[in-house]
């Protein structure tokens, strides 16, 4: 699934096409919108602001309507130049926004929205959003607030999934700061230590927006999708199981992570 770190990247992409400008090309190829008119909707409307929270990307258009999109496990945004070629095939686009020579295109969906300013305002999937954890601002005194009115029996590596203590971070990231802070995935969270899960939460903010900036290239890879291989930290092996409710995979080195 992407993360956050992959819709600010996006986000940061798309400014320079769309924002303050009209698309001069509205489409929207796929067939579950044929009937929503969103090129005529959206017609000499400009583009006031690109957002990204957490794993949500917001556009916000003149006249109070807003396109939001989850990627979830299958969608991508992509800013394309003048006879590039596309980064999956035309038949997966859903969205095609045109602006001078460039397109931005959003591909396979699967959450993809024409909606009122309002309504982004009452949505619970945004309403009930922690603080983005690549946001500008970032109180550590709330994270920690949040995570101890959580349920105390909770592994921390799921908690740090739970999008309502802190956006943006999947599976990748959490595994990848968990392993950056020394901390076991698996211990509840009434034997975390605050401080534990302010050096978890620090490493994901500055490696996330390092990779915002710079691109996937720029993530770490010292556990995640590393199962069985040696831990380059303690040399144990690189294990691999999933957690919580959602089942999500989890990757950790038992022998230094405690």
């Amino acid at each position: 699934m992407p993360e956050g770190d992959t819709i600010h990247y996006a986000a940061n992409r798309m400014r320079p096409v769309l924002e303050g400008r009209v698309p001069e090309e509205i489409r929207t190829p796929q067939r579950r919108h044929e009937r929503d008119r969103w090129p005529q909707r959206l017609a000499g409307r400009q583009v006031a602001a690109v957002q990204a929270r957490g794993k949500h990307l917001l556009m916000h258009f003149e006249g109070g309507l807003v396109l939001h999109s989850h990627l979830r496990m299958t969608g991508a945004w992509a800013v394309h130049g003048p006879g590039e070629r596309w980064r999956r095939a035309p038949a997966r686009a859903w969205l095609v926004l045109g602006a001078g020579d460039r397109c931005v295109v959003q591909f396979d969906g699967p959450l993809l929205e024409l909606i009122t300013a309002v309504r982004a305002r009452l949505d619970p999937r945004l309403r009930e959003l922690g603080q983005d954890v690549i946001g500008e601002r970032f109180d550590e005194d709330l994270l920690i607030r949040r995570i101890r009115e959580d349920d105390p029996t909770r592994a921390f590596g799921d908690a740090l999934l739970d999008q309502r203590t802190i956006a943006g971070i999947g599976n990748i990231w959490k595994s990848e700061s968990c392993f950056a802070a020394a901390a076991d995935p698996w211990k509840p969270l009434a034997s975390t230590t605050d401080e534990t899960v302010l050096a978890a939460v620090r490493f994901a903010r500055e490696q996330m927006a390092k990779s915002a900036r710079d691109g996937y290239e720029a993530r770490p890879r010292a556990v995640y999708a590393r199962e069985g291989e040696a831990c380059r930290r303690c040399g144990e092996p690189v294990r691999c199981a999933r957690q919580g409710d959602g089942n999500r995979t989890t990757y950790w080195c038992a022998g230094c992570q405690r």
